[in-house]
C-alpha cells in the first residue's frame, strides 16, 4: 500500500497555524511541529485588519474572533501634543469599504482560536527541530527529544531565527536595527483613575518615537501599549526581552500628552524587546521546503500587519497547493512566491519605514486585500 502524502508544518504560530488549517480543510494530512513544551496565552496585543478577517472567515474563526476582540471606530494618529495627525475611519467604514471587521484582540486569545480549529491530536508540542533531510523522496525530521518524522513536504513557519531558513540558507544571525519596543498590559479598571478619554486605537508620535496603544478585548478589560524607541545597542545579549521600568518609560516619552504619562504610571510590569531584521531572502523555497512569514520577510511593527503577512502566507500557500496537489509542490512553491513576494516586499518596506497612517492616507490596498478574491498570478507575471 502507498502512504498518504504528508505535510510537516514547523512553527505553530499565527501563521503556521493558519496554513495547517487551510491545508486541513483542503483534505491534506498535516502534521504540525511546535518547540514550546505547550500552548500558552504568550504575547500581548494585536491588529487583525479586514485582510486577516477574510482568510479566518474561511478557516471558521471570524465570528468568535469578532466576539472577543476590540471594534475600534478609527486608528487615530496624534502627536505628542495631543494635536490630531490623522482620524482613519475603521468600524463600520472597515466593514462596508473592506469587507469584514478591524480589530485589536490579545494575541493569545487569537491564537487559541487558532490551535482549536487545527484537527485534534495534529499538534506535537515539544518539538525543536535538531536536523532536516531532504532525501528527494520526502524530508526526514530529527528532533532535540530524540523522537523523528517524515512529511512530502515542509513549510518553515519557525520565525524570525528558523532552522528551516538556517538549513536553506545557512546560519546568519538577524541583525539589531536600532529599535526598541516596550510593551505592558493595563488592567482597564487602573485606567478609571485618570480623567482622559482613551481611545480605542491610537498611535502617539513625535520625531523619532512612536507609542501604540489600544485595547485588546471589546470589554475593555486590557488596554495595551508597545512603543517604538531608537536606542543605539541592545543590552540583553540573547534575550528575547528583559524587564523595563516606568522610569525609563517617564524618560523615553519626556513631554508627552498626560494621558500618555498616566499610562506609563499605571503600568505594573513593563518588558523591553529588540526589533531584529534580516536582509531580504534570494529564494523562498529549495526542494521539498518552503518559507513563510518572519522565517521569509521579519519586518519592524510598526505597521501592525506583519502577523496578517504571515497569515496572508499561509492561506495564500494552502491555495496554491490545492490547486496543484502535493504530487506538483514545485509549481505550488513558484505560485505561492509570484502571488506574494511583491505584496508582503511592499509592506516590509512601509513597516519598516514607519509611516503608516501617520498623515491622512488610503489604507486600501492593506485593509480591502482578498486573498480570495483574484485569479492566481503565474510565475512569469510576477
Amino acid at each position: 500500500m502507498s502512504k498518504q502524502p504528508r505535510i510537516a508544518v514547523i512553527g505553530a504560530g499565527l501563521g503556521g497555524a493558519a496554513a495547517a488549517a487551510l491545508l486541513q480543510k483542503s483534505g491534506f494530512n498535516v502534521d504540525v511541529y511546535e518547540q514550546a513544551p505547550a500552548f500558552s496565552r504568550l504575547g500581548a496585543g494585536i491588529h487583525m485588519g479586514p485582510n486577516a478577517m477574510k482568510v479566518f472567515r474561511k478557516i471558521g474563526i471570524e465570528q468568535p474572533l469578532e466576539a472577543m476582540g476590540s471594534h475600534p471606530d478609527y486608528w487615530f494618529s496624534r502627536a505628542q501634543d495631543g494635536s490630531y495627525l490623522s482620524r482613519i475611519a475603521l468600524g463600520a467604514h472597515a466593514r462596508k469599504e473592506y469587507g469584514a471587521a478591524y480589530i485589536t484582540v490579545h494575541r493569545g486569545d487569537l491564537h487559541a482560536l487558532q490551535i482549536d480549529a487545527l484537527l485534534p491530536g495534529s499538534v506535537h508540542f515539544g518539538k525543536q527541530l535538531a536536523g532536516l533531510e531532504d532525501t528527494g523522496d520526502e524530508v526526514r525530521l530529527a528532533f532535540t527529544d530524540g523522537s523523528t518524522a517524515s512529511a512530502d513536504i515542509i513549510v518553515g513557519a519557525d520565525g524570525i531565527n528558523s532552522y528551516v531558513r538556517e538549513h536553506l540558507l545557512g546560519f546568519e544571525a538577524p541583525t539589531y536595527n536600532g529599535w526598541v519596543g516596550h510593551r505592558a498590559l493595563i488592567p482597564g479598571e487602573a485606567l478609571k483613575a485618570f480623567d482622559f478619554d482613551f481611545e480605542s486605537c491610537v498611535k502617539w508620535w513625535s520625531e523619532d518615537r512612536h507609542l501604540m496603544v489600544y485595547y485588546t478585548t471589546g470589554s475593555r478589560e486590557e488596554y495595551y501599549f508597545v512603543s517604538g524607541v531608537p536606542q543605539a545597542e541592545w543590552e540583553g545579549g540573547n534575550a528575547s526581552f528583559i524587564d523595563s521600568s516606568q522610569a525609563e518609560m517617564y524618560d523615553a516619552f519626556k513631554g508627552y500628552h498626560p494621558s500618555v504619562q498616566a499610562l506609563i504610571a499605571s503600568a505594573q510590569s513593563i518588558t523591553k524587546w529588540p526589533l531584529l531584521n534580516r536582509k531580504p531572502l534570494p529564494l523562498w523555497s529549495r526542494g521539498r521546503m518552503v518559507l513563510l512569514g518572519d522565517a521569509c520577510h521579519p519586518m519592524k511593527p510598526h505597521m501592525a500587519q506583519g502577523a496578517a503577512m504571515a497569515i496572508e502566507d499561509g492561506a495564500m500557500l494552502a491555495r496554491c497547493l490545492g490547486e496543484t496537489g502535493l504530487g506538483d509542490y514545485a509549481t505550488a512553491f513558484s505560485l505561492y512566491e509570484a502571488n506574494r513576494r511583491e505584496r508582503a516586499s511592499r509592506v516590509q518596506a512601509v513597516s519598516n519605514a514607519n509611516t503608516w497612517l501617520r498623515t491622512q492616507e488610503d489604507p486600501a490596498w492593506v485593509f480591502g486585500y482578498d486573498l480570495y478574491g483574484h485569479e492566481l498570478k503565474t510565475e512569469s507575471a510576477a
